[in-house]
């Protein structure tokens, strides 16, 4: 059928109508075909809001909302949705913000303007700059985003979802009263806040190519969030320059944060062989040392081969492993996006880990529906494109040896002999806004120490350059 006729099929407003049916259409055949049926035994909500694509950062920016857009028609066509509860978010109120936030750093979010070139006030906390602009409709992108996990997480804490997806959330850079790395709300904190007025701990998990610097700050002293995250470390030469292996938490040996942040530093070129290699291996010994009561893992789709800030080699079959790993642990587990700069390499990734959670990803076919919109997902119309179709002439030799890999989990191996079975209640430091609920959580806590006591005993022995956009 030429374009030209195409155009002609649909050129009164009633055949929207039949256009609309159309994909109706095929969208039931696909759920048919790909044996898309709600899972057995859990529930899995997926949290999004169409308006938050629409906002734009700049034509020259590599974050771009759209990519929101890919992902969400390329699940639908597929049928995703009809295996979900699936909610349009509402915005986080202000005072929903202030859990972590400052009210004059909100207030500021609200009514920055870009200013004229001689106006030096709009680089007030970060803003304005190349990495965080400001651009019309700031503070809603990021009261929707931020509600959206928000209100995924108390889905989880509620019990009524077991797995909660928000692919607009997983904003890790930003700080308490500044904006970093194009991240100007931290949705994760704020989330795991709301995790934690029912779960005495919370794992998080950071599997973006950028260290997960803004979350790890905001729970630094605590032990009742424990911080892991697997990235790329080039010192002050890749953003943000922190995330060594030797940053484990606070020095003071009687902070409770002490050794509750875990920190995978890497190097260029890390393929999926290593890569799953070391995630199931330290997110093991984290959640047997740890006992984790919930899992927030950040799926930033940075770290993915061809990424435009990315240098790894990692593909969409590799970095679904680990979204696999955390859902066979059987806790509560709230998925969130994160960064990503190749837009339709994004949108694979995350409808792939959708499939995963909804467990449909073995019957699945890895050919991109006919009747997917925005469909120019270039010349390999698959899920998984090789290797060698991402990096057409640019490889990524792998710069980690063995022996580097080797070395990293025998230090933190080393690094969580020294956390406790669990957390002491005593010393446990209470995030905001969770004073009222603090007696039932130590009554819980005290619960679980109890019954848990034998195998405690058994296994106890005695910020930020600019974002590089290259």
């Amino acid at each position: 059928m030429s374009s030209n006729k195409i155009v002609k099929e649909y050129e009164h407003p009633q055949d929207e109508d039949v256009r609309n049916e159309d994909f109706r259409r095929k969208v039931m055949e696909a759920i048919d075909k790909n044996k898309i049926v709600r899972p057995k035994g859990y529930t899995v909500s997926w949290h999004s809001n169409p308006a938050i694509e629409k906002h734009h950062f700049g034509n020259s920016h590599p974050m771009k909302p759209w990519r929101l857009t890919l992902a969400k028609s390329l699940i639908m066509s597929y049928g995703m949705h009809a295996a979900m509860d699936t909610f349009i978010s509402r915005t986080a109120t202000k005072e929903e913000l202030e859990d972590f936030h400052t009210e004059d750093y909100l207030d500021y979010l609200k009514t920055a303007k870009v200013a004229l070139p001689d106006d030096e006030t709009v680089k007030d906390y970060n803003l304005g700059g190349s990495d965080c602009p400001i651009f019309d409709g700031l503070f809603n992108y990021c009261s929707m985003y931020a509600g959206a996990s928000i209100d995924a997480a108390r889905r989880l804490a509620n019990g009524d979802s077991d797995i909660a997806i928000n692919w607009s959330g997983g904003l890790h850079h930003a700080k308490k009263a500044e904006a970093s790395g194009f991240c100007y709300v931290n949705d994760i904190v704020l989330a795991i806040l709301q995790l934690l007025r029912r779960f005495p701990r919370v794992l998080y998990i950071d599997i973006d190519v950028h260290h997960g610097d803004g979350v790890e700050e905001a729970f630094w002293s605590t032990d009742r969030v424990l911080t892991l995250s697997i990235h790329k470390y080039d010192g002050m030469n890749f953003f943000p320059g922190t995330g060594d292996l030797d940053r484990t938490g606070p020095d003071d040996e009687a902070n409770p944060g002490a050794h509750h942040a875990v920190n995978v530093p890497l190097y260029d070129g890390i393929d999926d062989t290593q890569y799953i290699y070391l995630f199931k291996t330290i997110v093991g010994m984290c959640k047997d040392h740890f006992r984790p009561s919930a899992i927030v893992l950040q799926c930033g789709a940075d770290s993915l081969a061809g990424d435009r800030l990315g240098r790894f080699n990692v593909q969409v079959k590799g970095h679904g492993a680990c979204v696999a790993y955390c859902k066979s642990l059987g806790l509560p587990l709230l998925l969130v996006g994160g960064g990503g700069y190749t837009p339709r390499n994004v949108a694979r990734a995350w409808t792939h880990e959708t499939s995963i959670a909804i467990d449909c990803d073995k019957d699945l076919d890895p050919v991109i529906p006919d009747h997917t919109p925005y469909k120019s997902f270039f010349h390999y119309d698959t899920l998984f494109p090789t290797l060698e179709e991402i990096l057409v002439g640019d490889p990524r030799p792998n710069k980690n040896s063995k022996k580097r890999v080797d070395e990293i989990v025998s230090s933190i191996r080393e690094q969580l002999r020294m956390v406790n079975f669990a957390p002491s209640v005593q010393s446990s430091v209470i995030p905001p806004d969770l004073s009222f609920t603090k007696e039932d959580v130590d009554d819980a806590m005290n619960e679980e120490l109890e019954e848990q006591d034998e195998y405690r005993t058994q296994k106890e022995t005695g910020v930020g350059v600019p974002m590089e956009l290259s």
